[in-house]
């Protein structure tokens, strides 16, 4: 029933993505705007490490005890992953339940699928008590189906770099734009780190609105130190349970943010404790993330050592070749797959010369995907020699294994081939 009615919603609208904030404010109307009978909500946009961000704003609260709605995209394996209410992942009864209302109040209007599952997800936390709801934009943030809350809590801006260019525009100045468009008056935003160009955007937007802004590297810094703890003001704290030292500096964007929403009394003031045991808890599947059991893993020798991460832009590369630093020990290898719209050359670009042997595929069922042999070439133009395309996940992994090992084998290139790995490794 669930599969059933997200085909058809998925076919309301002639275009995919067609950002506008039109249809989505007439349908919440419709539906009595919930999104203004929320708790306080934290809203989130940016380019890479928005999810991290967003589990480790969760962890942290729902460390102190408290009651958190969170709406994330996209899915990996089941689109309830995107929906959790109250600290749960909404049930596919609910789910199908609250689809239905909104497609029958919605009617023949135009509306694309974001819109309305978006809708559908306001419902959900309007209706169930909680202490706050954590908003990750799905593309965007000016014209994001998200960005209808009026006075959020607080915003929070990950780092801003290249991406979806179609529709956010060609130059990181331009995607910045969007980016800020969720700033609101009144409402203080947490901001990450960022190149000179989209830093001066979003200051602009906050001088417009006269906000104020809490800034990496000047207000506020994670930091790892030599003993692997994590470094925030005063305060010394546990590793965050996601892999890659990109993490500290998400794990800071999520502590400056819940120290502001302290001070200003949106959130109780979190003790050394419930941070540290906040930290420890995230869990954020597929952004280095280490497979260690199932049937994907079963296939390999031995030693060896199975990984997986989504990031598919340059950036997200830059991450991992950061982190693969510390993964001299042993081979490693890849096995590879992108979306054809995405920037095959930006991304292996910082990781020219990492990969001992890589095997591509097009991703399973995408219709969108880059074929496996445009892949490989690619890994080829940027110093993979031994890179080539293979007819599937599994042959994939039986050519890889045939690498002198013990080896690591790192999966990565975009997140719907992370969901179809996880699926296959269920």
């Amino acid at each position: 029933m669930i599969d059933a009615i997200l085909d058809r919603l998925t076919r309301l609208h002639p275009k995919v993505i067609d950002l506008s904030l039109t249809r989505v404010l007439a349908l919440l109307d419709k539906l009595g705007r919930p999104q203004d009978h929320l708790p306080p909500v934290i809203h989130v946009a940016g380019t890479n490490g928005k999810g991290s961000t967003v589990a480790t704003l969760r962890a942290l609260v729902e460390a102190a005890g408290l009651r958190v709605h969170v709406y994330t995209s996209p899915h990996l394996v089941r689109f309830a992953e995107r929906i959790r209410v109250a600290g749960e992942t909404i049930s596919d009864g609910d789910l199908l339940t609250l689809l239905e209302e909104v497609e029958r109040v919605n009617g023949d209007a135009p509306i694309t699928f974001f819109e309305v599952t978006t809708a559908a997800a306001f419902l959900a936390f309007a209706r169930t008590p909680a202490d706050v709801v954590i908003l990750e934009t799905g593309l965007g943030g000016r014209l994001d189906a998200t960005n209808v809350v009026a006075r959020p809590a607080a915003t929070v801006i990950t780092p801003i770099a290249m991406d979806h260019e179609a529709f956010l525009g060609d130059s990181l100045a331009a995607i910045a734009g969007e980016k800020a468009g969720i700033l609101k008056a009144g409402c203080p935003c947490v901001v990450a780190e960022q190149l000179p160009d989209a830093r001066a955007v979003i200051a602009a937007r906050a001088d417009a609105l006269g906000i104020p802004v809490l800034w990496e590297g000047t207000d506020f810094q994670g930091r790892k130190d030599a003993d692997g703890s994590l470094l925030f003001g005063a305060l010394r704290l546990p590793a965050p349970a996601l892999a890659g030292d990109f993490q500290y500096r998400n794990a800071g964007l999520a502590l400056a943010t819940v120290e502001r929403l302290g001070i200003d009394g949106v959130l109780p003031r979190l003790a050394p404790d419930v941070l540290a045991r906040g930290l420890r808890a995230i869990q954020w599947p597929a952004r280095l993330q280490r497979l260690t059991r199932g049937p994907l893993v079963d296939m390999l020798p031995a030693g060896w050592e199975l990984w997986l991460d989504g990031g598919h832009n340059p950036h997200a590369a830059q991450a991992i070749a950061a982190h693969a630093e510390g993964w001299r020990d042993r081979p490693l290898l890849a096995l590879f797959g992108m979306l054809a719209n995405k920037d095959v050359d930006g991304y292996f670009t910082p990781l020219a010369g990492r990969f001992a042997a890589l095997r591509a595929v097009a991703i399973p069922g995408e219709p969108n995907a880059l074929s496996a042999e445009d892949a490989a070439a690619a890994a080829r133009r940027h110093g993979c020699g031994n890179a080539y395309a293979a007819e599937s996940i599994e042959a994939a992994l039986r050519e890889l294994t045939a690498h002198p090992g013990p080896a690591r084998v790192l999966i990565c290139g975009s997140l719907y081939l992370a969901g179809k790995v996880l699926t296959d490794n269920a």
